[in-house]
């Protein structure tokens, strides 16, 4: 039977034949793909994933199902009730992994998924809740009952699977966006969410469907570096720019830039 570390990594014969034989997962920036893109589309587009934990008692581990959202940067970022088996196993020993999944039609074994470890930390940062309650808006209905919190998984390491034949590792720096000289941009997103939203909803479809999704009511729900995190009811979308940008005057013209460019009929 086929599993999830070495199914991935197998060289499978086109027509269905017997693996060959195991690949070791390369590096990502060894990788006959992009690796560090598939991580970071995969982090920035599931809105749920399973959480690991370990049981204090005697280590036993402990899965459950979380929603997800992510900083600027990329890390991940969780509402927990303090109530709940994983918040207890959390608070006695921080290490976990996450499994963010991207699924579909057919062998699930097929599609790419991504499992990021690390340490959980608690944040009050008001930030975190805003961009978090943007990917999750019904969040907002408990997000302050006192025994809820907000917790950060700070990566350690990415373990990917990009589908069969496709597997590498990637490290913190590969998953993350450094934000270095980016403050302003960070200090801006949400005045900026906010203006998109109420004011060039028609840009933020036309961004949308140039990137491949089908058409809805797309909203934007966060912005970083490289690109929007757009969603439209359960569906999201990753819409890269052209070229990264580091502050608010560069993206306004790049974003312009990008909505003439889709209303072109060759779009």
């Amino acid at each position: 039977m086929a599993d999830d570390e070495t199914a991935p990594g197998a060289t499978e014969s086109p027509q269905g034949g017997a693996p060959r034989g195991p690949a070791v997962p390369l590096p990502a920036s060894e990788a006959p793909f992009d690796a560090i893109g598939l991580a970071r589309h995969l982090l920035r587009t599931i809105r749920s994933g399973a959480l690991a934990t370990l049981d204090p008692q005697d280590g036993t581990p402990f899965v459950s199902l979380v929603t997800i959202a992510t900083d600027v940067d990329g890390t991940p970022l969780m509402l927990l009730s303090r109530l709940s088996a994983h918040t207890r196993n959390l608070l006695a020993d921080p290490r976990a992994s996450l499994l963010f999944s991207a699924g579909g039609k057919g062998d699930p074994l097929a599609h790419p998924r991504l499992t990021v470890t690390g340490q959980v930390a608690e944040t009050g940062e008001l930030r975190i809740r805003e961009r978090f309650i943007a990917r999750h808006p019904k969040a907002k209905l408990y997000a302050d009952f006192p025994d809820f919190g907000f917790f950060v998984l700070e990566p350690k390491a990415g373990h990917l699977n990009g589908g069969f034949a496709k597997a590498a590792v990637l490290t913190a720096g590969e998953l993350r966006l450094d934000l270095a000289g980016v403050e302003t941009l960070v200090a801006g997103e949400r005045g900026a969410v906010e203006h998109m939203n109420a004011d060039h909803a028609d840009a933020l479809a036309l961004y949308a469907m140039a990137s491949g999704a089908e058409p809805g009511p797309w909203r934007l729900t966060g912005l970083d570096p490289e690109g929007l995190d757009l969603m439209a009811g359960d569906r999201t979308a990753r819409v890269l720019y052209p070229e990264p940008v580091r502050e608010m005057a560069a993206l306004r013209k790049i974003l312009v830039a990008m909505a003439a460019q889709a209303r072109q009929p060759t779009a």
